[in-house]
């Protein structure tokens, strides 16, 4: 299932990938950035950090590597990463996941 009409009609955010591999959809505010993804293709993001992130997992899976350490997370399962923690990830095609990031500018709108 794909995420309500409503947030696919919020702004979409420029991501350093095609909308045929990824599609994201955000509200911003002067606090945080939140984040609807979804992901047709498999999709990966090499080792980076950034500041505070929280999300769930909707559909499919993810793996975030923290260290040596990689953890698989499933629908329902969440994930935090700490401000300046670097981290790589490995997304699943059809994922959707809901991120949450405190920084409002970390990604721009299209």
């Amino acid at each position: 299932m794909e995420f309500p009409a409503f947030i696919r009609q919020m702004p979409q955010l420029a991501l350093p990938a095609t909308d045929n591999m990824v599609r994201a959809y955000a509200a911003r505010s002067e606090h945080g950035l939140v984040v609807f993804f979804e992901f047709y293709e498999d999709f990966e993001l090499p080792p980076h950090a950034h500041g505070y992130q929280w999300g769930t997992i909707v559909a499919g899976e993810i793996a975030v590597t923290i260290g040596d350490k990689t953890r698989t997370f499933r629908p329902g399962d969440t994930y935090f990463m700490d401000e300046g923690e670097v981290h790589a990830v490995r997304v699943k095609a059809g994922t959707r996941a809901i991120d949450v990031f405190d920084e409002a500018d970390r990604y721009p709108f299209k």
